[in-house]
């Protein structure tokens, strides 16, 4: 593959919001009405040119088995729900890691010209399964001030499929993530992403400001999960564990620019 990645980007020019599909969005994430965009909506929008990039036959890796490892969302400023906007995707990279290469895709959202959004999804291409991550063997010192328990229904990832466009079989059937080598289906990781944010859209800045998140152990569907969060003024702290608290699912964190 070399040391980087052929140059593959995409773009959309003058997209505005469905208002329906935002609203059933903002019902499978549970988002309240509000005039400008969920945090996460963005991302929908550019689905379809993350698609395109990873199509594409200059893409050296293989789609199934990619493996999304960590997103990250800035935020400049809210997004009216009917602003038109253009959309551009590059890939970069691949870093090597412990357990393989990721690679990044960034996205750029701009009103009239001015950059108001971006995120960085990263995704893992495995190579090696034995390799001890260092990284991942960090002790988590988060402790939480808040906490809620979620009942995840066995059709989110039927649902989220619907609203974002992802329809991954590894999400939507016991039956169909089987073939995929996984038990039972599992949530999509922005969904799980949005729903966190969802629950904390009081605690958001009101100016600027980054949400990143890195996705663990996947969640077998349906489930009982824990929500926890801590806020400190500049920084929310939020995790997804199961049940009991112990096994990770997902950790995040919202910071003020």
């Amino acid at each position: 593959q070399g040391d980087t990645l052929p140059t593959i980007k995409a773009h959309l020019r003058d997209v505005t919001a469905d208002l329906g599909k935002l609203a059933e969005y903002r019902n499978v994430c549970g988002f309240p009405v509000s005039g400008s965009l969920p945090v996460t909506y963005p991302h929908i929008l550019a689905f379809p040119l993350h698609m395109e990039i990873l199509v594409n036959p200059l893409f050296p890796f293989p789609l199934l088995g990619l493996v999304h490892v960590r997103n990250e969302i800035t935020q400049y400023r809210a997004i009216g729900n009917q602003e038109a906007m253009d959309i551009e995707c590059e890939l970069v990279g691949p870093d090597e890691v412990g357990k393989g290469l990721e690679f990044s895709i960034i996205t750029r959202v701009s009103v009239e010209g001015k950059l108001v959004w971006e995120s960085v999804s990263t995704n893992l291409f495995r190579t090696k399964t034995s390799v001890e991550d260092k990284k991942d063997k960090k002790e988590d010192t988060f402790s939480a001030d808040n906490m809620d328990y979620w009942s995840v229904p066995d059709n989110i990832g039927r649902r989220y499929a619907k609203v974002s466009g992802d329809s991954n079989l590894i999400h939507l059937y016991a039956v169909t993530a089987k073939l995929f080598g996984f038990k039972r289906h599992i949530a999509h990781g922005m969904w799980s992403k949005a729903r966190a944010l969802g629950a904390l859209e009081e605690q958001l800045p009101k100016g600027p400001f980054k949400v990143s998140v890195a996705f663990k152990l996947p969640v077998f569907l349906p489930a009982k999960v824990q929500f926890q969060y801590a806020n400190t003024g500049d920084t929310v702290e939020f995790r997804i564990k199961d049940q009991n608290g112990e096994k990770p699912h997902l950790s995040g964190q919202i910071q003020s620019l």
